[in-house]
């Protein structure tokens, strides 16, 4: 067993820069993550805000419109190319800046080195690059939306030849250079992290901490730290590539015979395709390492607010090891119509409905885990409930769009909208909320307001299942997706009532997060001050202060004694047994 070198912690000064800005502390680390991760929340909601306003209002002059986007809005009217930017910009910065740094970031770092016993990460300087670097590539994405060209508009998978041509259209002049720079530092921030959590937890275990008695949210934390090593640098390699073709003249991704503006393409020998495995090599396994860590933190609040172990513990621990494994292996069924050989597309087939047996053993152990148990509907159990809700339905879709004949009827379509919106992206902001709600007290010392946190779970539920339900219809009715407006078609003019009624609910959803803005920031300051262990839990985190002190633990860091999930014991004098409780033995 992997055991953490024992020192004595230490008092020592700490100037404000090395304390909140250049820290290398993993709690602050994670405090900076979670921060710069709703800061992307909010400006990927407001680019959506955008988009339902254009396809609830299409060709109807705005005049506020054009004071905020300028020429980008000449008449009060948005202009189509920016509409297409807004979709590029919406998917990259709600999937890989809030949904994979926000998530991960925020709980792999504050998680892992207080639930394994730790003091902190194994290397913490590597933890404190890992999120400048992502700071940069935030600042690089951002700077894009202020250039003359504009942001990046060749849709937020980058497809060439469209996106490897800078000429082709302005959206993929610097606009999208600035994107792939942005994207190269993000995966190296990312790989950077997944060093970090891969090492501290194989080899920062306290004493007593085996594999087998981990929580299951480090679990997740491992695993989706392990599929971002193995994937993330398979993207790196085609941004690279895809730089070379657009500045240096080389022909990965454009191939011979290309027109552009009635003068032949330089290039010949491309392949377009070679562009869509890559990314889709990481794009599906993109998917787990933003739905795994929501997971685990799913099932610790499920457990701990139904006042039961976590069921079948082990199986569930497989069954994330095992939609890991597979994620690697089904990347081909975003494909089925790009000329794929019908005979890998079936193998894909198989692959992706082979991915619900373990998602189905885990949502089915979560539902077990609170059958029939003592529930407490706290802010984070509420959320913790909302995302097995929206995740059943989405990954149910799933299997639709996993069957390569239906896909090819449903590709493109507002099906596919709905489904991963369901799947991955709204699921997977209710784990992050269920776990900003759960681990607040011990992060920042204070408890949120319980009235607020409920009405923004109902405000959320109600909202999300409003906006992307209806879209399912849509997209068997077969309106496509990235559509300008929907006007010029009998078959997609009939939804125009209800792409109003969309957008209305897309504007109260949103007011709901702004009741999580003021209620987060609020307090962090102004809340109550909270108990070292508010839900009565078992896992260590809990053992320490609120919040806990630099190297977490005092002069001696805990000892281990027992599973993570010891609740409702028969004969215990209280109704959760943590972790460091040592275990009584008996002699006759």
């Amino acid at each position: 067993m992997a055991i953490h070198t024992e020192h004595t912690e230490v008092a020592h000064k700490q100037s404000f820069i090395t304390k909140y800005i250049f820290s290398t502390d993993h709690k602050t680390i994670a405090r900076q993550y979670l921060i710069t991760g709703i800061f992307w929340g909010v400006v990927g909601m407001i680019l959506s805000w955008l988009m339902r306003l254009q396809l609830a209002y299409p060709n109807q002059p705005m005049p506020i419109l054009e004071k905020i986007l300028g020429k980008w809005a000449e008449g009060g009217i948005l202009k189509p190319e920016f509409y297409v930017a807004l979709i590029t910009m919406h998917g990259t910065i709600m999937v890989f800046f809030l949904l994979t740094a926000g998530l991960s970031g925020t709980f792999s770092n504050y998680l892992i080195p207080l639930q394994i016993g730790a003091r902190d990460m194994a290397f913490p300087v590597l933890n404190m690059l890992s999120y400048w670097v992502f700071f940069a590539a935030s600042v690089v994405m951002l700077a894009s939306f202020f250039i003359q060209t504009g942001p990046a508009a060749v849709g937020w998978t980058f497809y060439p030849p469209l996106s490897a041509l800078k000429n082709s259209i302005p959206g993929a002049d610097l606009g999208a250079t600035l994107w792939l720079i942005s994207m190269a530092l993000f995966i190296v921030s990312s790989l950077l992290g997944a060093l970090n959590y891969i090492t501290t937890t194989l080899n920062f275990r306290t004493k007593g901490m085996s594999m087998g008695r981990l929580p299951i949210t480090v679990w997740g934390m491992f695993v989706t730290a392990i599929l971002g090593l193995l994937s993330f640098p398979v993207l790196l390699a085609g941004a690279v590539m895809l730089i070379f073709d657009r500045e240096f003249g080389t022909s990965f991704f454009v191939p011979s015979g290309l027109v552009l503006g009635g003068q032949p393409v330089p290039h010949e020998g491309g392949n377009p395709i070679l562009w869509q495995h890559l990314f889709w090599f990481l794009g599906h396994p993109e998917v787990y390492i933003v739905a795994i860590p929501a997971f685990s933190l799913v099932g610790e609040i499920l457990a701990t607010n139904a006042r039961k172990p976590l069921f079948a513990y082990k199986v569930s621990v497989g069954a994330i090891i095992g939609i890991g494994a597979l994620s690697m292996i089904v990347w081909g069924h975003h494909m089925y119509v790009s000329g794929m050989n019908p005979v890998l597309g079936e193998v894909f087939v198989i692959t992706t409905l082979a991915i619900s047996f373990p998602t189905a053993i885990l949502v089915f152990n979560y539902l077990v885990t609170i059958w029939r148990g003592n529930l407490r509907f706290t802010p984070a159990m509420l959320f913790a409930l909302g995302f097995l809700g929206l995740f059943i339905p989405g990954a149910l879709t799933g299997a639709f769009l996993a069957t390569a004949p239906v896909d090819i009827q449903l590709h493109d379509t507002y099906f596919v909208v709905a489904h991963f919106h369901f799947t991955m992206a709204t699921s997977a902001a209710f784990g992050m909320f269920a776990g900003v709600y759960h681990w607040f007290p011990k992060m920042f010392g204070r408890m949120m307001n319980d009235k607020l946190g409920k009405l923004h779970f109902w405000g959320s539920f109600i909202g999300v299942y409003l906006i992307f339900f209806p879209m399912f219809f849509q997209g068997i009715a077969g309106v496509p997706r990235r559509y300008y407006a929907f006007t010029e078609y009998n078959f997609t003019s009939q939804f125009l009532g209800l792409n109003k009624f969309i957008t209305i609910a897309a504007f109260v959803a949103g007011a709901a997060q702004l009741l999580f803005l003021f209620n987060f920031f609020w307090s962090i300051f102004k809340g109550k001050k909270a108990d070292k262990n508010p839900w009565k839990a078992t896992t260590l985190e809990w053992q320490t202060d609120s919040p806990p002190p630099h190297g977490n633990w005092g002069p001696e860091t805990p000892v281990v004694y027992r599973g993570p999930y010891e609740y409702s014991v028969p004969g215990a004098e209280e109704d959760y047994i943590p972790q460091t409780v040592p275990v009584k033995v008996e002699t006759k």
